[in-house]
């Protein structure tokens, strides 16, 4: 199974997403965590190179018959299709989810008091992700909404959407 997370910076999507990777004994891919390495390497960055190497990796461990968690932006519709994508070459089922924070306050603390666990990786600020080009999801998708939920909560709530996974 081929579990697509995105949602913008702030709104739970990491911690969600790493925590179904843990209770679905998944492979988990961050593109945070590929694109930082590629930034301490020193190579050219373009922008696209981690979303790339993060859909090889997706394929080669889907097609290994590892569930994958990809856990990104995922931003504009160009990357929500090239991991569908991924998904039909494996011919695996996928799902997409998005989270969310609905409340504006919530979403700006959660932005500005918040810290990286990726070494090096500058977090944006409040302006960053407001102004950040985010399309809105044209697919079918399960949305999960962080905003007055503790992390425990969100997480319970997001493992019984996917109850009989093990």
């Amino acid at each position: 199974m081929f579990y697509i997370f995105g949602g913008l910076p702030g709104t739970g999507k990491s911690t969600l997403s790493l925590a179904h990777a843990r209770h679905c004994n998944a492979f988990y891919i961050r593109i945070d965590t590929i694109e930082q390495a590629v930034r301490n390497s020193g190579m050219t960055w373009d922008g696209s190179v981690g979303y790339s190497v993060g859909y090889g990796l997706a394929l080669d461990n889907l097609r290994l018959g590892n569930s994958v968690v990809a856990d990104s932006v995922n931003p504009l519709s160009i990357t929500r299709d090239a991991w569908i994508d991924v998904a039909r070459q494996a011919r695996v089922p996928y799902v997409e989810i998005e989270i969310t924070c609905s409340d504006m306050d919530e979403h700006r603390r959660r932005i500005e008091s918040r810290e990286t666990d990726v070494a090096g990786l500058k977090l944006p600020d409040w302006k960053g992700v407001v102004d950040r080009e985010y399309e809105v999801w044209g697919s079918e998708h399960v949305v999960l909404d962080t905003a007055g939920r503790t992390v425990d909560e969100s997480i319970s709530d997001l493992l019984g959407l996917f109850p009989a996974e093990r």
